[in-house]
C-alpha cells in the first residue's frame, strides 16, 4: 500500500477537468474542477483550486482554494485558511481553521 502522504494523482495549477473522477488513494487538485468526484479515498483541495462539484468521499482536506457543491466526507472533513466551502457539509469528524469561510 501507498505511504500515507504518497499523492496518487495531481491536477495541478493551471489544468483544468470537467467531468466524474473516481480514484483510489490520494489525489490533490490545484486547477480547475467542474462535475462529480467520487472516492473511498482521499481528496485534498490545494492552494488556488476552483472546484464545482458534488464530493462524496472517505477524507477531504481543503488547503485552500474555494470549493463551491456539497461535500459529503464519510470519515473526516478538514479546512484550513485560506480554503473557502460554499455548500452543505457531512461529516462525522470536522475541523474548520481560523480564518476559513464557510
Amino acid at each position: 500500500s501507498l505511504p500515507a502522504t504518497e499523492i496518487t494523482a495531481l491536477l495541478g495549477k493551471g489544468t483544468s477537468f470537467e467531468g466524474k473522477l473516481q480514484f483510489e488513494g490520494r489525489v490533490r487538485i490545484d486547477g480547475l474542477f467542474k462535475g462529480e468526484i467520487a472516492s473511498d479515498d482521499t481528496l485534498i483541495i490545494g492552494e488556488g483550486a476552483e472546484v464545482h462539484a458534488e464530493i462524496e468521499v472517505a477524507t477531504v482536506i481543503v488547503r485552500g482554494g474555494v470549493v463551491h457543491g456539497n461535500i459529503r466526507a464519510r470519515n473526516a472533513l478538514e479546512i484550513y485558511a485560506p480554503g473557502k466551502v460554499f455548500g452543505n457539509i457531512q461529516s462525522p469528524s470536522l475541523f474548520i481553521d481560523r480564518g476559513v469561510e464557510f
